[in-house]
């Protein structure tokens, strides 16, 4: 019977802290059941597209790596994805990682399932994270997920009392059912909040391959669109892509949602802050963290280890004053996290 690790993704996410990672220049394909060192290196981090420097997902993993490096005194790395890379050259890159020594080796992003499936039933005594998927049943994997649905309600009950003409948008990087999630709660928590607010959706992509969480000027021309249309908050789940969307929302003096991390703290985007009402945030950071420790401390979690508003695994940021101060917002904010929490709102995931 596969296990379900007990230990809850803790705290909420704070913003990416800048770090140095190596990269990983191996290429082995060696099907070795065993390490080849007992010293364990640290974790292994493989990037989701978009890679470090997105200011939003990956920068988030990064950051758990980082805090388990100086707690640990690891040397961890990590790894960049390739433009059009195969199952297969994932199953090299994690397979080069495993064989090395790192332990766990985590994929950043669903895109690593399959990798992530054959790799861990070839490296048995290495423990495997993958974040936003929960197929994988294996002993030595922890599938790192989250309710981003949740954390879109909030961000979606957020734009229905900020705007001012009543149409507001969303913007998805790729057409998959992850992304389908955010849509969804964000959707459900406008309605809820406030009647009349008309939803504008657009996905930039159907695949991640074609550029729809990696391509900021996706997001740009699509965050145009809608607030052309009239659209005078915008949120964005669309990784890299994102970082368009708040320079559109930033040059037209509307309001931007971030997603994963709190992007009014990241520096890139620090030219844009203003406009940056809030963020829905899913705790990367903790759950890269948290496996790491588990590994540690010789009880590697396994299972599915769930994010959730309950268990400070997602959350809306107030890093901006002018949404922390605005007391119909929070006010509106606290209602429905707690009837999130209570049982009395069931966000939709679709």
């Amino acid at each position: 019977m596969r296990r379900v690790s007990r230990i809850a993704v803790a705290g909420v996410a704070t913003a990416a802290l800048a770090v140095t990672v190596s990269a990983c220049g191996s290429s082995s394909t060696s099907s070795s059941s065993s390490n080849s060192s007992d010293k364990n290196l640290g974790l292994a981090l493989a990037y989701d597209v978009g890679g470090k420097g997105d200011q939003s997902f990956n920068d988030a993993a990064t950051a758990g790596l980082d805090k388990a490096d100086k707690e640990f005194g690891y040397k961890s790395t990590a790894v960049e994805p390739q433009d059009g890379e195969s199952d297969a050259d994932k199953v090299q890159r994690l397979e080069s990682l495993a064989k090395q020594g790192y332990n766990p080796v985590i994929g950043v992003g669903f895109a690593y399932a399959p990798a992530v499936k054959e790799v861990a039933a070839k490296y048995p005594k290495t423990t495997f994270g993958i974040v936003d998927d929960e197929q994988i049943k294996a002993d030595n994997v922890a599938d790192l997920v989250f309710h981003e649905e949740q954390a879109s309600y909030l961000a979606g009950v957020a734009a229905a009392k900020a705007t001012k003409t009543n149409t507001v948008g969303f913007v998805g990087g790729v057409d998959v059912p992850l992304i389908h999630k955010f849509e969804a709660g964000f959707k459900q928590g406008v309605e809820d909040t406030k009647k009349g607010v008309t939803v504008k959706s657009q996905y930039l992509t159907e695949t991640a391959a074609e550029g729809g969480f990696s391509s900021p000027d996706k997001g740009e021309s699509a965050a145009e669109g809608q607030i052309d249309a009239g659209a005078d908050v915008v949120y964005a789940a669309a990784g890299l892509s994102g970082q368009g969307v708040i320079k559109a929302a930033n040059a037209h003096k509307v309001w931007a949602i971030g997603v994963d991390s709190d992007q009014y703290k990241q520096d890139a985007l620090k030219a844009y802050k203003d406009s940056i009402l809030t963020s829905a945030m899913k705790n990367v950071e903790g759950a890269v963290y948290t496996l790491a420790k588990s590994v540690k401390d010789g009880k590697p979690a396994t299972g599915v280890v769930r994010g959730s508003l309950e268990n400070g695994g997602v959350s809306v940021s107030d890093s901006n004053p002018a949404f922390a101060s605005n007391t119909a917002i929070q006010d509106a904010i606290k209602k429905a996290e707690e009837g999130i929490k209570n049982g009395t709102i069931t966000v939709k995931t679709s």
